[in-house]
């Protein structure tokens, strides 16, 4: 026991004075006994004896309660039990990601949990709260409580380190409590061990009661017909659901489609046709759970055509022609002798088809149309050495050309998943007419797209996200193969000319930092932006001479169909969705979470702080004891004869 005042305690010296009056009280008289008083002298006795008892009680009683009364006064307390994490500043991390949308028992996971800080934290309560968009240093409850009411949903996922990193970075060397708030749905963290020895952790799950959810995944035009086109409408099913979901097509805010999603599997794909019109607008299906991944946001311009040239012997390239039709292709057939370099800036794709030399000009000028979302193909020369195939593929990739082969090889293995072919096949094909080669370089390094019968490579492709570069390992022409005659050889040419920015559906995913070359001329200070009702951003733009280079980054904020603006003009409409990495809400991981001390609600928090670090202080018991020695000294007084 300890004491806030202990000088007070001297004043235990006046219990001297009680005592001193009791012995005054107590002192000797000389007996006199007369004859005459007899009858009396039992009872005087018995009278005496009685006397001193009520003293000796008087004076414990009054001593006593000098004791309690300055003892009181000194302010005893006991230590608190954990006194070293007393000034420890109080962290709330707080999960607004999508998941948090789940409804629990009393609601929303998240606007409950918010609502619990709102009604448990004292006003006088100095915390910071950190979530996956805001951070609020150094507040209180009152202060942000219009913010938390109107706090939005984050596409960004919960990322644990990149917000303990924010805290370390703003309170060095300063010992924390922290609260983090989540779910856990697929959460990843390395740090929570560190976490968990240098500061005291307390973890909240909220939990969700209904577990299942529909998403809509991916959007892909299957087929273009001459007058719909027909869309591929992938959806997600988790944990056990309904067989049928309604789903709606909208453009510019009008239906134009209506269907019914039937779920035989986890996953379904849904084909639906809509007017081969320009397209803005969404796919919405109604679901009882997650609202955030109901609706996938598409734009579909009106195709343009794609400028393909074929660097090449003229009778070489002529297969090429049948294919880049002048219907959908601006297509040029030229020989190396007659290019010219300026042209090259200004196509969609160049082929470069079975040239004997591959000047260090080309491979350095290819090389900035490819960095501009340029598509390259590369079909090699028998003629070709290695040692030159791969000084020109350098400015491209990891890839790599080795020694070429006389063995033939059959064509046998479809990459079905790969973007060259996703709107080529219903369904996966395995008895297909097989092409061979004869002759044939050993190529690595490279996603595989179509593949040998000994699993190695005939064509592959790597990918700078704005442009692809195609690389065959053995020539095509005649003599060598009959691949001209195949099937695959129209979808595989065909999709390697077009541009995606110019064909196909312009959406794109928050977060994934995806970049976009739009065909316009900026002066020094001009720049466009992107915008929706209510809500505009610029992006990073970068110019490229007759071209400009937009990266989204991490915007925008909110998901949703978008026009690209220069100058007040629309260059290009465009679509952002939300990632759907927290569509399944089956996935919670807690394993980091374990050497945490993991608590039902913030109430629960404040109340273990306060207990275990505030002192007990026990002068009020004192008090009370001062009082009840007054009243036994009058009950002493009074019934004690």
């Amino acid at each position: 026991m300890q004491f806030k005042h202990p000088e007070i305690l001297y004043f235990l010296f006046l219990l001297v004075i009680p005592i001193l009056v009791h012995l005054f009280q107590l002192r000797r008289f000389k007996k006199e006994y007369f004859t005459n008083v007899k009858l009396l002298k039992e009872l005087q006795i018995q009278t005496r004896k009685s006397s001193k008892i009520k003293k000796w009680l008087l004076l414990a009683t009054r001593l006593l309660l000098l004791t309690c009364l300055i003892l009181a006064f000194a302010q005893p307390f006991f230590d608190a039990k954990d006194t070293t994490n007393k000034g420890n500043e109080l962290i709330i991390l707080l999960d607004n990601s999508f998941s948090m949308q789940a409804k629990g028992a009393k609601g929303e996971l998240l606007k409950r949990s918010i609502q619990d800080l709102l009604e448990e934290l004292p006003e006088n309560q100095q915390f910071s709260l950190l979530t996956n968009s805001e951070v609020f240093w150094d507040t209180d409850i009152k202060s942000i409580q219009k913010e938390l009411q109107n706090l939005k949903y984050s596409a960004m996922p919960f990322q644990l380190d990149y917000l303990i990193n924010q805290v370390e970075t703003k309170k060095k060397n300063t010992k924390k409590d922290y609260v983090i708030i989540t779910d856990a749905i697929q959460f990843e963290s390395k740090k929570t061990l560190d976490l968990a020895e240098n500061n005291v952790v307390y973890f909240i799950q909220p939990e969700a009661q209904n577990k299942t959810n529909i998403s809509i995944d991916k959007v892909a035009i299957s087929q273009v017909l001459d007058q719909f086109y027909e869309l591929k409408i992938t959806l997600q099913a988790f944990g056990e659901t309904e067989n049928e979901v309604p789903l709606s097509v909208f453009s510019n805010n009008k239906a134009i489609a209506k269907t019914i999603a039937k779920f035989e599997n986890q996953k379904t794909e849904i084909a639906i046709t809509i007017p081969k019109n320009d397209f803005h607008g969404n796919i919405s299906i109604e679901d009882n759970s997650l609202s955030y991944d109901n609706d996938y946001y598409l734009s579909i311009s009106k195709p343009e055509k794609a400028n393909v040239i074929a660097i090449g012997n003229s009778d070489k390239n002529n297969f090429l022609s049948r294919i880049f039709t002048a219907d959908e292709f601006n297509f040029q057939s030229t020989e190396l002798a007659t290019l010219d370099y300026n042209q090259i800036e200004n196509q969609d794709a160049i082929v470069l088809n079975e040239l004997e030399d591959l000047p260090v000009a080309l491979g350095t000028t290819l090389k900035s149309f490819y960095e501009k979302g340029g598509n390259i193909v590369l079909i090699p020369n028998a003629k070709n050495t290695p040692s030159l195939l791969n000084a020109f593929a350098k400015n491209f990739g990891g890839f790599n050309y080795s020694q070429l082969s006389t063995s033939g090889k059959q064509i046998t293995k479809i990459n079905f998943n790969h973007p060259l072919y996703q709107t080529v096949f219903e369904k996966k094909v395995s008895n297909f007419q097989y092409p061979n080669v004869k002759e044939s370089f050993i190529l690595s390094g490279i996603t595989n797209i179509l593949q040998y019968e000994d699993n190695s490579v005939f064509v592959g492709s790597t990918t700078n996200r704005l442009g692809t570069f195609y690389a065959f390992s053995a020539p095509v022409n005649k003599q060598n193969s009959n691949f001209q005659n195949a099937p695959l050889i129209v979808p595989t040419f065909y999709n390697m000319g077009q541009n995606q920015g110019k064909t196909g559906i312009n959406a794109y995913t928050i977060g994934e930092n995806e970049n976009l070359i739009l065909e316009t001329i900026l002066a020094k200070d001009e720049v466009v932006s992107v915008q929706k009702e209510g809500y505009s951003f610029i992006p990073m733009q970068q110019i490229l001479n007759t071209k400009c280079k937009l990266s989204f980054g991490d915007y925008p904020e909110e998901a949703g169909n978008f026009d690209v603006i220069k100058a007040n003009n629309s260059l290009k409409k465009i679509s952002f969705n939300y990632p759907r990495t927290e569509s399944d809400l089956t996935q919670v991981s807690t394993a980091n979470f374990e050497n945490f001390n993991k608590v039902n609600n913030i109430s629960t928090v404040l109340n273990d702080i306060a207990s275990e670090r505030t002192s007990n202080e026990i002068w009020k018991w004192f008090i009370i004891a001062t009082l009840l020695f007054l009243i036994t000294e009058l009950l002493i007084q009074k019934f004690v004869k």
